[in-house]
């Protein structure tokens, strides 16, 4: 049994090895590297000590063997990810420009992490977790893998767990408007929402992320932890908003910084530990991620995170 469950899909990443190549072109790329939003997710809780389960499907193939593997190997419970035979392991194929914006390509819908339903989903294993945490890609990637999403959901809600949802909005997967209707079931359960500026307004279509964090919290979500990249969080509640600093780290790759700050304050808040305080071990954590290169690479362990906030806070005590 896991504290955490998150289902979704499972990939490998190939990435370019320079800025500015366009998929058009020819150029180098560097991979496979253990990736999916959930799967990064997962591993950042485990490597940080936690309690986490992973559900999602790979092929009988090299690919899934290389996240499976990591995966287990960093302490994540990997017991109900199901090998699909005659699919291949999902993949995302990435550039990167010199603004910082990067471009996908995915094959996932067809592929083996597309192929998550509801039969994955055991109920006992879910109810006997604490919380459940899922992202947009994964209920949209597939429309089994939204309905398996959605199974989870009603067995966390029936049972208590606190729900959290990372929006993790990927329009080249599906359209805005379709995504904001989806995700609408979560976010009527959802304890936790972990969106960026853009994210939340396109899920609550108001004119400014701050607004669009007001309107979570007045429909019900008690925590809206808005990711700000380079501008840190800010940390909307009923009672306060807090404005968390940004942690300076020489950026090498930013894939999978969301993933992981959502698991790290997916398990302070486990522990208990006060707002602020599990606000900041996240960003922490999230700025510790960019400073490798591949999206499961740069996920920092506790003792890493611990001694980066010694001297955060022996600099600019908060």
């Amino acid at each position: 049994m896991v504290e955490v469950v998150i289902p979704g899909e499972i990939l490998v990443e190939i990435m370019r090895t320079e800025k500015d190549v366009a998929f058009t072109e020819v150029g180098l790329f560097r991979g496979p590297y253990p990736s999916g939003a959930p799967a990064i997710c997962a591993d950042a809780i485990a490597r940080l000590g936690g309690s986490v389960g992973m559900i999602g499907v790979v092929g009988d193939d090299d690919f899934g063997r290389v996240v499976v593997d990591r995966l287990r190997n960093d302490g994540v419970n990997v017991s109900h990810i199901r090998v699909a035979e005659g699919y291949t392991t999902g993949t995302a194929f990435v550039m990167y420009r010199r603004d910082g914006s990067r471009k996908f390509i995915f094959h996932l819908r067809h592929a083996a992490a597309g192929q998550l339903s509801p039969e994955d989903i055991n109920e006992d294993y879910v109810a006997s977790a604490r919380w459940l945490h899922l992202m947009g890609s994964a209920i949209s990637v597939s429309e089994s893998s939204m309905e398996a999403c959605y199974r989870a959901l009603e067995i966390a809600a029936e049972n208590g767990l606190r729900i959290s949802l990372d929006p993790n909005l990927r329009p080249e997967l599906l359209g805005v408007e379709r995504i904001r209707e989806i995700l609408r079931p979560v976010l009527d359960e959802a304890y936790l929402v972990l969106p960026s500026g853009e994210e939340v307004k396109m899920i609550t279509d108001a004119s400014s992320p701050e607004d669009a964090c007001r309107e979570l919290i007045n429909r019900g979500v008690k925590i809206v932890a808005l990711k700000r990249g380079e501008k840190g969080s800010r940390v909307y509640t009923e009672e306060e908003v807090i404005d968390v600093p940004s942690i300076r780290v020489e950026e090498v790759d930013p894939t999978g910084a969301g993933d992981t700050y959502d698991g790290a304050f997916i398990y302070g808040l486990l522990k208990g530990w006060d707002i602020r305080d599990v606000a900041l071990f996240a960003n922490v954590a999230g700025a510790l991620s960019v400073t490798k290169f591949g999206p499961m690479e740069g996920c920092p362990f506790r003792g890493d995170v611990e001694k980066r906030l010694k001297e955060v806070r022996s600099q600019a005590p908060l």
